[in-house]
């Protein structure tokens, strides 16, 4: 079997240099001719398997190392990165870059991974829905106003009738003079909620679950009635995208929503007293494990913060199509893909129930996370679409979760999960889709390599 031979001049280099040998000092070492080492420092020759054990042995030499130029792409991928036209004034040669891969191919390997996730962000920047989460994450997807007069129409709408739904109802046909009505599907043409001024009601599609129904009341009343705040709150966004403001809009009016469905003084303690127990608290509050979720990543009110939660929402391929950090502290995934190692993925499996996992982020010093994720269906057009949903915290509160209870919460026992392949710089994972961004995929007989 043939194997791809190893070029390994820089390192040979940078290692003689660190030792302060002659190469007729280092060849003696390593027992072969001067010519021969100076011929394999200039990559002129592969570096055998005999040298190899000879620099294990008798050098502080790792192996390990050589994948450093291998994560650059050589002096071929370092020149592709500074053709960009951002340095084209400084003039540099291929001999600039190969002194740099071997003086400092570690700084040349911090610069590609710098050049290259900078690249994605400034491409994906333009996208209205990566605008409109960043919005979101600036508020740390709090909206302390909005929160607290959606709180006061709760209060005002619990004297009216336990039951939140038919309150809602009433609201609507005694201070708007809307009454509401479900329609068939074909009816609706795909929508979810449309307001018809002209006959007066509040439209609802079959297709909504009662969960979905509540909510979707509860977002055409603090569209009427919390207009004032929730126009406050997207003037101030500014957006270079009209559509990732009016984004931004609809993803307000799902928060008030959400801040009446579950007012946050009455929710918070009741996450506190059922130590947020996630199959209790949809119960208590008459929503679905999504819609609790995302109210879990918002509890930021100064003087009574509950814990630090973050949402993602994914479907089987492992797209995010949304994702609440909060003031968790977890990065933005930025790839837009799911890491398939995480456990979220059972969800789709058929396993009924919560799935449990604790993770850390293997490119980041972030600690440990533990995850609940469970299946959910939502009404999209004219179907329905099956996603997970998984919410997640730090390790460092994972006790104070019912759903903790009797789960190795140990760093040691977490598994290493990356941002998604494209931003996962972690060699030999046997998941990997995709070499990381500005890599590519090397192969030889037998095994691949990302270089």
């Amino acid at each position: 079997m043939s194997t791809q031979p190893i070029y390994a001049g820089h390192a040979l280099r940078r290692l003689r240099r660190k030792a302060n040998l002659t190469q007729a000092a280092m060849a003696s070492r390593l027992d072969i001719s001067a010519s021969y080492l100076n011929l394999l420092e200039r990559n002129q020759r592969p570096l055998s398997a005999r040298v190899m054990m000879q620099l294990v042995g008798g050098f502080d030499f790792d192996p390990k190392q050589l994948s450093a130029d291998e994560t650059v792409g050589g002096i071929d991928g370092l020149s592709r990165r500074l053709a960009d036209e951002r340095f084209t004034d400084l003039s540099l040669d291929r001999e600039d870059i190969d002194e740099l891969l071997a003086v400092a191919p570690q700084f040349a390997s911090a610069f590609a991974r710098l050049y290259d996730t900078a690249s994605m962000r400034d491409t994906s920047i333009t996208d209205p829905l990566t605008a409109c989460r960043k919005e979101i994450e600036r508020w740390q997807n709090y909206f302390g106003n909005i929160d607290e007069a959606a709180e006061r129409l709760a209060d005002e709408l619990r004297l009216s009738r336990a039951d939140v739904g038919a309150a809602i109802a009433e609201r609507l046909r005694e201070r708007h003079q809307l009454s509401v009505r479900i329609l068939p599907d074909e009816v609706m043409l795909g929508k979810r909620r449309r307001l018809d001024l002209h006959a007066r009601q509040v439209q609802l599609s079959e297709m909504h679950s009662v969960y979905s129904r509540n909510f979707s009341l509860a977002a055409q009343l603090a569209e009427l009635e919390l207009r004032q705040l929730l126009a406050e709150a997207r003037s101030g966004f500014d957006a270079d995208d009209t559509s990732a403001a009016d984004l931004f809009a609809r993803y307000l009016v799902s928060y008030a929503a959400a801040a009446i469905l579950m007012p946050y003084s009455r929710f918070l303690r009741a996450c506190r007293q059922t130590n947020y127990d996630l199959a209790i608290l949809p119960r208590r509050f008459s929503v679905n494990f999504e819609q609790l979720s995302h109210r879990l990543t918002t509890l930021q009110r100064v003087g009574d913060r509950g814990l630090p939660f973050f949402l993602i929402r994914v479907d089987r391929a492992g797209q995010i199509s949304k994702q609440l950090l909060g003031a968790s502290g977890a990065a933005m995934f930025e790839s837009g893909q799911l890491c398939p190692l995480w456990r979220v993925f059972d969800s789709f499996a058929g396993i009924a129930g919560m799935h449990r996992h604790l993770v850390t982020f293997a490119d980041t010093k972030q600690g440990s996370w533990f995850s609940v994720a469970q299946s959910v269906e939502r009404a999209e057009g004219s179907g329905i679409g099956q996603f997970a949903i998984l919410l997640g915290i730090k390790s460092d509160y994972a006790d104070e979760l019912a759903q903790s209870r009797g789960f190795m919460l140990a760093p040691e026992s977490a598994e290493p999960i990356g941002p998604g392949c494209r931003y996962c710089f972690r060699r030999n994972c046997a998941q990997r889709a995709f070499p990381p961004q500005g890599s590519t995929i090397e192969w030889s007989e037998g095994r691949r390599t990302s270089i």
